[in-house]
């Protein structure tokens, strides 16, 4: 019986937990560094790592705790556009020159 309570609550973990991923606009490290920093603050995530190639973020999260919106949210707060969410201007001008993702020529040195 006790195999069948720990087997339940060990299935019920496994099910409330999700892998997604977010296209998180950035250029760099230090834009992955602040990514990945402000995922993991939102209550759920469990883990998350942003790639600057595709600039895609991979997540895993407690659904019952967040959703992707929420992720998505936490992140274009510190700057970064997330599926789609868009940044306040004010936020995106303080991000550091080698972070600007909108500036053509910001990205292509970064691409080189």
């Amino acid at each position: 019986m006790k195999i069948l309570i720990m087997l339940f609550f060990a299935t019920a973990a496994v099910a409330q937990t999700q892998q997604a991923t977010l296209d998180v606009r950035g250029n760099c490290g230090m834009c992955k560094a602040r990514i990945e920093k402000a995922a993991l603050q939102v209550k759920g995530v469990k883990y998350a790592v942003w790639t600057a190639e595709n600039e895609q973020l991979k997540v895993i999260f407690n659904a019952k705790k967040t959703a992707v919106d929420s992720i998505a949210a936490g992140i274009s707060a510190v700057g970064h556009e997330a599926n789609g969410i868009a940044v306040k201007e004010e936020v995106y001008a303080d991000l550091p020159m080698c972070c600007q993702y909108k500036d053509e020529a910001t990205k292509a040195m970064h691409d080189q």
